[in-house]
């Protein structure tokens, strides 16, 4: 097993009604900040059980957080929080607004050009103001870690950061604020975390049995659970086994000790900023086409995927293996997430401009060896055509 550090210090606050108890995690005479998206929080009143909640304090709220949270945007909540004294933020909603409210933190307090918070991504950063999260969308474990992925239409950027700084001081989980989600956000949040999950698996050995086994135990209960909400959407433990799962897929337990891949995220990070398509959508195009191109890197930890995760134990290793990917492929279409670039309109004119942002970016050697090269990322993209 590699070194490693562990550190989290976010308290969770899970359940059925939990929401109600929000204040309580605040300190008393804040002043504070809701932060949330779209509509969906306050059409399906998850928006009012919080305000409710927080009946008596110092309120102020700060709406229309994009699923991809827009720089220009955040900065217009950076304003609000600095002219207003705002000294505590309650992030509403999923993955994104989370992202955004964790920027708006640290951006409040930067010293300097908020765009260097990315641009260094989070090395720059000295201090955020302390926030809390409601958590309404299961996918991304923002709700529990220290990262945020942020997006600048204007530059075609989608960069990420991560500070301790910006670890959320509590999130409250409450399974049946998912069940209003339509199916494709339900679908998009359950390939994220398949994604999470394998970024921080299918590596190389190390020696991590604990990490291992729990990264497929985690792999199996979306693969048992996830087709069930959307054929029930309305089972309240479905609902709650998956918001823990996301929870716990990216929570920096699983991926402890063991060697991390990613390049899956940052090419996925690159067609969004590109084309618009949802991050959950991009992850299942390339997840497989990763794992093919890159099979012989990944041969141990593949050959285990096939055998512990999808029960596949008869025929050659290379059969196993290519059974494994295809197995992984099915799923995500069980799902209806489809994965090719051409379901959703992307022709192989995206293949060089994805390999220039990436170059552009800095992101030259990619995943657990570092060896995923733009050159690379053009060969695995000519398979998602």
């Amino acid at each position: 097993m590699l070194n490693f550090k562990f550190y989290n210090p976010t308290r969770i606050i899970f359940g059925k009604g939990r929401i109600k108890t929000v204040s309580r995690e605040i300190p008393r005479g804040s002043k504070i900040l809701v932060t949330y998206g779209g509509g969906s929080v306050r059409r399906h009143g998850v928006l009012d059980q919080v305000m409710k909640a927080l009946e008596g304090c110092d309120v102020r709220e700060f709406g229309g957080i994009e699923p991809n949270p827009e720089y220009d945007t955040l900065m217009k909540a950076v304003q609000l929080v600095r002219s207003t004294g705002i000294d505590f933020l309650l992030a509403v909603g999923g993955g994104s607004v989370i992202d955004g409210t964790k920027f708006i933190a640290a951006a409040a307090v930067f010293e300097g050009d908020p765009w260097e918070i990315l641009t260094s991504f989070g090395s720059k950063v000295s201090g955020a103001l302390p926030f809390g999260t409601v958590l309404t969308l299961p996918a991304t474990s923002s709700e529990m870690n220290d990262g945020a992925v942020i997006s600048r239409r204007s530059i075609n950027a989608k960069l990420h950061f991560a500070h301790p700084s910006v670890f959320p001081r509590f999130s409250v989980l409450d399974p049946a604020t998912t069940i209003t989600l339509p199916p494709e956000q339900v679908s998009n949040g359950i390939v994220d975390t398949f994604v999470h999950i394998t970024e921080q698996y299918i590596t190389y050995p190390a020696g991590g049995k604990i990490q291992d086994r729990f990264a497929e135990g985690l792999l199996l209960t979306l693969i048992e659970d996830g087709p069930k909400a959307l054929l029930e959407p309305e089972n309240y433990d479905v609902r709650a086994n998956l918001m823990w799962c996301a929870t716990l897929g990216l929570n920096g337990l699983i991926g402890a000790g063991v060697p991390q891949d990613w390049a899956t995220h940052m090419v996925g990070h690159e067609l969004t900023a590109l084309y618009g398509l949802d991050h959950g959508k991009t992850l299942a195009i390339l997840l497989p086409a990763m794992l093919k191109v890159r099979s012989s890197d990944k041969r141990e930890k593949l050959l285990q995927y096939a055998e512990r995760v999808w029960g596949i134990t008869q025929g050659g290793d290379d059969e196993r293996i290519d059974a494994a990917i295809e197995r992984t492929r099915a799923f995500f279409e069980s799902l209806n997430v489809r994965t090719n670039l051409g379901s959703y309109g992307i022709s192989g004119e995206c293949i060089p401009r994805v390999a220039e942002q990436l170059r552009r970016h800095g992101m030259t050697r990619l995943g657990e060896r570092a060896d995923v090269t733009p050159e690379m990322v053009k060969k695995i993209l000519e398979s998602c055509l």
